[in-house]
């Protein structure tokens, strides 16, 4: 049975779409990110970079004891090579995923997270215009990567749906709050609206939906002690 540590975010829906197509045993122990749940020393003993999503795995292949994964890329290659789906194991096939998978986790979710936090920001912290147009423009340039790549394929490693899919499609959901139209986008829109349909991809981004909180309709003090748990973080001092 595999645990995950989760919270519905973006990195979060990744792992349970993959697990809703896999059709693997998993149990969710959320880790309310708006709480500081995931600065909480056991779950550090998980994810010393103090983010979720994690898995532990209780049945691991070959038996022994739990293993335990962080960060969202590796998540999806544990569990796809556990179960042997989505992510093909020979070299040119693999390195044709791996390589999106990555394109992911270093490009695609760090700046549409940015995008995402200086639109929301508004005039708060003082102007933001130089940041919000920096990172709505390389947000649109990178749903362009994603659109010449699915011009002449139908998914983004070739002709077969992979964890490259996956990984990527939970952070386009948002696409109007990231300030971008689609409709300039048709290759990529074709592709968005095909994975958006899987019912295993419905089901794992509706995991969760009952744990968050829309931000914007609590008390500003509340809003505000929200934000200092989530931004402008600094280094946690090492034991001893």
């Amino acid at each position: 049975m595999i645990e995950v540590f989760y919270w519905p975010t973006p990195n979060g829906k990744k792992v349970t779409i993959l697990l809703e197509e896999l059709g693997l045993e998993y149990k969710i122990t959320p880790v309310s990110i708006s709480r500081g749940d995931q600065f909480a020393p056991d779950f550090l003993k998980l994810n010393p970079n103090h983010r979720m999503p994690v898995i532990v795995d209780h049945k691991p292949a070959g038996g022994g004891a739990p293993i335990s994964v962080f960060e969202s890329g590796a998540i999806m290659m544990y569990l796809a090579e556990k179960a042997g789906r989505f992510w093909p194991q020979d070299t040119r096939a693999k390195y044709e995923v791996t390589q999106w998978v990555i394109w992911q986790m270093a490009n695609q979710g760090p700046k549409l997270g940015e995008v995402g936090h200086f639109r929301r920001l508004g005039d708060r912290e003082g102007d933001q215009g130089y940041a919000v147009r920096r990172f709505t423009d390389e947000a649109n340039r990178l749903y362009g990567v994603l659109n010449n790549r699915l011009y002449d394929r139908r998914y983004l490693a070739g002709d077969e749906y992979t964890i490259a899919d996956m990984i990527s499609y939970p952070w386009t959901v948002n696409w109007q709050a990231q300030g971008q139209d689609i409709e300039g986008f048709k290759h990529f829109k074709r592709w968005f609206e095909e994975i958006g349909g899987r019912p295993a991809v419905q089901r794992g981004l509706a995991v969760g939906k009952d744990l968050s909180t829309d931000v914007t309709k609590l008390p500003p003090e509340e809003q505000a002690r929200i934000r200092k748990i989530l931004y402008n973080q600094r280094a946690i001092p090492a034991p001893g």
